[in-house]
């Protein structure tokens, strides 16, 4: 199945179990609610398989590599197969490497640590900050923001023709915008990359927890994602792909772990020979279990069955949009068209209604926690508003026209422990929120917008 549909003929899935899925939050007008986690896109909660497997695991915690205890060797053993598990998941090249990292964004600074001197990067303004910013070393061009896949590779195929050069560069590209949800043409701009003499690494973060990854089928040279969005705890990510530029660079981090022999000169000096495996980049005692988390995870998506899941996602998608299209007042930002497929992301603003007051109303008034804000995604969001205001709007402004008053938006996201009725809620508490207004007065606290006591 390709990465960018689903399977027509798969039946919808019942929601994985999390954790926190019964966890009840109070209300401002009174009583309480099963609270509606519509946040994935930030930090999806974890499934209750991966919580389940890191408490059968905590007894045996031991130190890994080189310890000769049977702990020490049982935690290596499971640090080590953890990789095996996420290459198979991610559909990993024979000799690619995969790195253990804290999450995308430590991964992408890892990459961009190892670039060859004289790259050149190539990224969208569109991409995650994660993405966006650590390539300060490098000769970097921003690309503007296309309005369909096929310009986005057009817009990729132009500058990479007309860098002047025949040196290293690397075009970095989201899998799935973490403000819309759409799905970027992925496979062909890595071939347009490569067609140049470029490479590509991809921004995962919100594309693997939705959708099957395969770094064969789409061509890329490196893939990062974040295991906290793939329903694992925090502090986990991976790097994986091609070995070489990572084998030849400076390590990551100097330290125990990333050198194989360290000896003293007779000039005082100290000689080192680092490892050349995925060790290189990751000195100091390793977060195993992140690594066992991020490896469960995997195999849980896996196990249940990734196109199932798809069918489940679209089945939401649907919901939600069908639902707001019954509300004229509220606008699904979009870069490539209401049509565009995507996974289940979708920010919106609402006429005459501040974002922070309306996602703050969401949590208060009908306990749906959804994000607000910018989204670690500035010039994107400014481009999809059309508007680059200097300042913020306090939270309620009876006309905050955003854009004008507010730059932000309402961003609601879901996915595989998603029950309908949580989406069914939103919907329907946006259909209250719009038509009759809050029910309670709120005020701006420090940049954000709370309920007035």
């Amino acid at each position: 199945m390709s990465v960018f549909t689903a399977a027509a003929d798969q039946s919808v899935c019942a929601p994985l179990p999390v954790l926190g899925r019964d966890v009840t939050v109070p209300l401002v007008t009174g009583g309480e609610v099963t609270y509606a986690a519509l946040d994935y896109a930030a930090s999806a909660p974890a499934l209750q398989r991966v919580w389940d497997d890191v408490a059968a695991y905590a007894p045996y915690y031991g130190s890994v590599h080189r310890g000769a205890g049977y702990l020490s060797q049982l935690s290596t053993d499971l640090f080590e197969n953890a990789r095996g598990t996420v290459a198979e998941f991610l559909d990993c090249r024979d000799d690619d490497q995969v790195i253990f990292t804290r999450a995308t964004t430590d991964s992408l600074n890892l990459l961009a640590g190892a670039l060859p001197a004289g790259c050149q990067v190539f990224v969208f303004e569109t991409e995650h900050h994660a993405s966006l910013l650590p390539w300060r070393n490098a000769h970097v061009t921003y690309l503007d923001a296309p309005r369909t896949p096929q310009q986005a590779v057009r817009t990729l195929e132009r500058a990479l023709a007309g860098r002047g050069s025949h040196g290293p560069a690397l075009v970095c590209v989201t899998g799935a915008s973490n403000v819309t949800g759409e799905l970027w043409p992925v496979r062909e701009l890595a071939a347009a990359a490569h067609a140049h003499g470029a490479r590509i690494v991809l921004d995962a973060a919100q594309l693997a927890p939705h959708h099957p990854v395969s770094v064969r089928e789409l061509d890329v040279d490196w893939v990062a994602f974040s295991g906290h969005k793939l329903y694992a705890p925090f502090g986990s990510g991976v790097l994986a792909g091609r070995a070489d530029w990572l084998r030849e660079a400076e390590p990551y981090l100097a330290g125990g772990g990333a050198s194989r022999t360290v000896a003293r000169r007779a000039d005082g000096g100290v000689d080192v020979e680092w490892h050349d495996s995925a060790a290189r980049h990751e000195a100091g005692s390793p977060n195993v279990i992140g690594a066992y988390a991020v490896a469960s995870a995997c195999k849980a998506l896996t196990e249940a069955g990734q196109d199932a899941l798809v069918a489940r996602e679209q089945h939401l998608i649907r919901t939600v949009r069908e639902g707001l299209a019954d509300v004229p007042e509220v606008r699904i930002l979009s870069l490539f068209g209401d049509d565009a497929p995507r996974v289940g992301v979708l920010s919106f603003v609402v006429e005459g209604w501040n974002s922070s007051h309306f996602a703050a109303a969401l949590s208060a008034e009908y306990g749906i926690g959804v994000r607000d804000g910018l989204f670690c995604a500035h010039p994107l969001v400014r481009t999809l508003l059309g508007s680059d205001p200097q300042t913020q709007g306090e939270c309620g402004a009876p006309e905050a026209a955003p854009g004008e008053k507010s730059l932000n938006a309402v961003r609601v996201s879901f996915g595989a422990g998603t029950p309908d009725e949580h989406v069914e809620r939103f919907v329907g508490a946006a259909r209250e929120l719009v038509r009759n207004g809050a029910k309670w007065n709120y005020r701006t606290v420090e940049g954000r917008c709370v309920p007035a006591v």
